[in-house]
């Protein structure tokens, strides 16, 4: 309890050292606490000591790894789709106390809300050191933007942000947070960036059209690639149903771009909550027609560029726009968050419409995805293990909150939910060390040190299935 009662004295922005040992990392509060308080205790924990292990000074460096046997923190910096994932775990907590509090639990709202809301308030703050400038041609205008670059600069908006050097699932993720942050405190500064990023992201949808006049469709992986990928196209749909929700009863209006079947470019003026409902539901139908496996999860990108994979422009009327390049291939591995972005889409897709095409979707693809991705009995009798080659671990992440998202609509989702409460547990009280969890929770850390270097965007992907957990507890 020592934590807590630290935390009471001194509520905002206080962390314990980094590797201590407290009471809690037996067990992350009282026994008797209820599984949905047990997990939340538990994500306040890890989040606490991945904060003060990977971040360093007042601009919030993220190393990219940290090696709690060793105590040595990587030079390193973690890209900002790492970064980004504290804010994620920050964002599940404050999510899961808010709940709380809805239904009846006052506890620890009184006790860290704020906290964490000032938290969240520094990483946005600080996000602005991968932020950077650049002027881009697009498929309907020439436009000068400030976007999320993949690697920090040395200061505030100094990131290079040119060609490859950001693409756009990055700024979708970073959506996603945004609009959450938004709904979890109602401070616009979130909101405006959210929407900014959108039409950034939006202006990247392959809107020519083709021989029967209809959109070729898809988002590239960045601006400087002409792949379409899953991950720059699953991951923006949930956000733009949630902005949907947010001006559904309001008559904002916002421009939309778009190409004739002449060529020409056009514009006209849409109410937001049409236009983002519009692209939540263009941008799903896209990746489930065109990137979709005979087994129900989906394809890593449509590659196969034809004439050429390097971007290419036209003259209309003696401005220069993007061209469309065709596609041939669906390829790559089936990888666990392409499915779970889709999961997500697919449920909020439903609770807005209540088209049954999507509760079809999301039912067949819980199915579909349980049996690719969880294998039983694999490591440890009992358990259902997940692929955690590469950054497998975060994709897993995705794939159990787009479970989540899913229960309420396909209650058999609990089954594939239960799993990963299961393994986080199993790692929990078997291997945590020093506030940390290993990248494999079956299994354990390595016996030499040296190869127990923690990718800080693990550590705060288990937080935010901790909290996610959490919620979900509650809510069901």
């Amino acid at each position: 309890m020592k934590k807590i009662i630290f935390t009471i004295l001194c509520p905002l922005l206080v962390f314990s050292a980094c590797g201590k040992n407290s009471d809690s990392d037996n067990g992350g509060g009282n026994v008797t606490e209820s599984l949905a308080k047990q997990n939340l205790l538990r994500a306040i924990q890890i989040v606490d000591n991945a904060i003060n292990c990977h971040f360093t000074g007042d601009g919030m460096a993220m190393a990219r790894y940290y090696n709690p046997y060793t105590g040595i923190r990587s030079e390193e910096k973690g890209s900002v789709w790492m970064y980004t994932s504290s804010i994620e775990a920050v964002n599940a907590i404050l999510h899961a106390l808010q709940t709380q509090k809805d239904h009846g639990d006052t506890e620890l709202y009184d006790l860290h809300f704020t906290k964490y809301t000032q938290l969240l308030n520094k990483l946005y703050e600080n996000a602005a050191y991968y932020k950077g400038t650049f002027t881009l041609t697009s498929y309907t205008q020439t436009r000068k933007w400030s976007v999320y670059g993949v690697d920090r600069g040395g200061s505030k908006g100094s990131a290079f942000v040119e060609g490859i050097h950001n693409v756009y699932d990055d700024q979708q993720w970073l959506i996603r947070e945004l609009v959450e942050a938004y709904k979890l405190t109602g401070n616009n500064i979130y909101l405006t960036e959210a929407e900014y990023l959108t039409d950034y992201v939006l202006d990247g949808w392959d809107c020519v059209p083709d021989a029967n006049g209809k959109e070729y469709g898809g988002i590239t992986w960045g601006p400087g690639y002409v792949t379409k990928h899953s991950c720059s196209n699953g991951p923006m749909v949930s956000p733009l149903v949630w902005l949907y929700e947010l001006y559904k009863e309001k008559d904002d209006q916002i421009t939309y771009r778009y190409i004739s079947t002449d060529g020409s470019r056009k514009t006209m003026n849409m109410k937001k909550s049409d236009y983002y409902l519009k692209f939540a539901k263009a941008v799903y139908d896209w990746q489930k027609n065109n990137l979709m496996r005979s087994d129900g999860v989906y394809y890593d990108m449509m590659g196969g560029c034809d004439p050429t994979c390097d971007v290419v422009y036209e003259t209309v009327n003696g401005v220069q726009y993007r061209q469309h390049v065709n596609l041939r291939d669906k390829v790559g591995t089936a990888y666990s968050y392409n499915t779970g972005t889709m999961l997500s889409g697919a449920a909020d897709l439903y609770r807005v419409t209540g088209i049954s095409t999507y509760l079809d979707d999301a039912s067949k693809l819980t199915k579909a995805s349980f049996g690719c991705f969880a294998k039983k009995d694999a490591t440890v009798s009992g358990y259902y293990t997940y692929e955690l080659s590469g950054f497998n671990n975060w994709f897993n992440g995705v794939l159990m909150r787009g479970y989540i998202d899913v229960y309420p609509i396909f209650k058999n989702a609990s089954v594939c939910i239960g799993s990963f409460q299961q393994n986080l547990d199993y790692g929990y009280e078997k291997f945590l060390y020093k506030g940390f969890l290993p990248t494999n929770l079956l299994l354990g850390w390595s016996h030499d040190n040296s190869n127990n270097s923690m990718e800080g965007m693990f550590t705060f992907a288990f937080a935010a299935e901790y909290a996610t957990l959490a919620r979900y507890e509650i809510e069901k």
